[in-house]
């Protein structure tokens, strides 16, 4: 799985230059790309091994606004699987980090009170406005944007449904199971039983247990 762009766009900014890039950047995306395969198909291990690499090929240019992108991944990531942390790795860095990387930070812990749009990646703005993922096509992108909607409070039952299929369709583990498990606790909510047994014959399915 390539990783979005908006996620690796200063990781890259020289890698179209000639001549060629020093070899920690295609190394930091080929560890961040690893890391957020392994993460949502639910390979722990492997992703944090993944992670560590790309933190460290990042950290050796001594810049703290690249590491806090690799922070960042990690975050988005995690918001993409409804897993929130507070992003302990880009708060200790934040203070040097681009007002831009604080924006985004921002949106995915779903403080959007005073929030500015201009300052988050092109794709993700409408979602601030509008409170729906509709329209975004970049499928990790388009989780993203589900779990800060989430973590915000705004989410409605169409999109949660859309990010369920989307993990789905991707075959990502992780936050299939954990969008499968919010929509458990909506049809307990409201009674309906025939759906939660579909529902936990689709977990155990997805969790290897059938």
């Amino acid at each position: 799985m390539k990783m979005s762009a908006v996620f690796i766009a200063l990781l890259l900014a020289g890698c179209a230059s000639k001549p060629a890039p020093p070899s920690w950047q295609p190394d930091a995306k080929d560890a961040l790309d690893a890391f957020a395969d392994d993460y949502l198909r639910g390979s722990t291990g492997a992703a944090n091994a993944n992670f560590a690499r790309a933190r460290r090929e990042t950290a050796s240019t001594g810049r703290a606004d690249l590491v806090a992108q690799v922070e960042l991944v990690r975050c988005a990531v995690l918001a993409a699987s409804l897993e929130f942390d507070d992003c302990p790795g880009f708060a200790a860095l934040s203070s040097d980090a681009l007002p831009q990387q604080r924006a985004y930070a921002a949106y995915l812990a779903g403080r959007w009170e005073g929030l500015d749009v201009a300052a988050l990646p092109e794709q993700h703005r409408p979602v601030v406005g509008t409170g729906s993922i509709a329209g975004m096509t970049d499928p990790l992108a388009k989780l993203v944007a589900a779990g800060a909607l989430f973590k915000a409070g705004r989410m409605s039952p169409g999109d949660m449904q859309v990010a369920t299929e989307m993990a789905s369709s991707q075959g990502w583990r992780r936050p299939l199971l954990m969008w499968l498990g919010v929509a458990q606790k909506r049809a307990e909510a409201g009674g309906d039983m025939v759906a939660v047994e579909r529902i936990k014959r689709r977990i155990a399915l997805a969790s290897g247990q059938n």
